[in-house]
């Protein structure tokens, strides 16, 4: 089974060399989003983790979407905050809101010291379609 590459139309600018997602079979991996705007990318991010969370699952969606799959499909994600103790209980309070009830994924959540465009958060994801 060889891997599709997909860049997904509408979906935010990559901002370094990545593809949008990867298709195997039934899995799709989705490259961490940041809180950039796919219609307006020099545009500053939005203020705080709650609006940046909102714009990264948004984004997601998106990526998604455009591979053919939704947030239901989700079985393990990702989550980088910039400052965990201040943000993780705001991120969270957004987060599972994207998530049907009962099929939140698998989760890892890690404190870094930066990321790309000075960011409060990124996510990324896996799905399933079987």
């Amino acid at each position: 089974m060889d891997p599709s590459f997909l860049m997904i139309a509408g979906a935010p600018q990559p901002v370094a060399p990545f593809s949008h997602a990867v298709r195997v079979g039934p899995w799709l991996f989705v490259t961490g989003q940041l809180p950039t705007w796919p219609d307006d990318d020099p545009r500053p991010l939005p203020e705080g983790v709650e609006a940046q969370t909102r714009r990264v699952m948004d984004n997601l969606a998106i990526v998604l979407a455009g591979a053919g799959f939704a947030i239901a499909d989700v079985v393990q994600a990702r989550v980088y905050l910039t400052d965990f103790t201040r943000d993780y209980a705001a991120m969270n309070a957004v987060y599972q809101g994207y998530f049907p009830a009962g099929r939140l994924p698998a989760r890892t959540c890690i404190g870094v010291t930066g990321l790309a465009r000075g960011a409060l958060v990124e996510i990324d994801l896996v799905a399933w379609r079987g």
